[in-house]
């Protein structure tokens, strides 16, 4: 075995790292203060820090494919948590192009259309139970602000 090789097989251990993330607790995170302020709108988007993912999207953000860095905890004995991802790290989200807009849209309006009085819902309806909205199923009255009225079709002979 020559030189080369050995050092190919040597690996840095750490003795003391079990293996376990950084964690920090509620707003303790690096430019926490920073990130929720750009989040409400009051602030600059910062260059630096940590930011869930959440927080990300709310700047315009994205984490880019890299991993988190740590975790932040909160509530009883830390039974909750959440990624931390870098902030310099990130990139600006993706923007949907037209088309894929519009098959978003057209899958959208296949679960929120009712198939007997046509009428689209601005919420997604109970087709596998029931099959319809609600005014069609029993009968119960929707509000005429919770729908769209169907497309009007016209039947003229030409």
């Amino acid at each position: 075995m020559t030189d080369h090789d050995e050092d190919k097989e040597q690996v840095d251990v750490d003795l003391y790292d079990d293996g376990s993330v950084p964690e920090f607790g509620f707003r303790q995170a690096p430019g926490a203060a920073a990130v929720f302020a750009a989040v409400r709108g009051t602030g600059p988007i910062p260059t630096a820090g940590l930011a869930t993912r959440r927080q990300l999207r709310a700047m315009g953000l994205s984490p880019g494919g890299h991993p988190p860095v740590t975790r932040i905890t909160w509530g009883k004995q830390g039974r909750r948590w959440a990624w931390l991802y870098a902030i310099e790290l990130a990139v600006p989200k993706r923007i949907p192009t037209l088309a894929q807009e519009l098959a978003l849209d057209k899958a959208m309006a296949a679960r929120q259309t009712c198939p007997l009085c046509k009428r689209r819902y601005y919420t997604v309806l109970p087709l596998k139970t029931l099959g319809s909205c609600l005014e069609c199923h029993d009968g119960t009255p929707a509000d005429p602000s919770s729908y769209s009225a169907p497309l009007a079709t016209h039947q003229l002979a030409a």
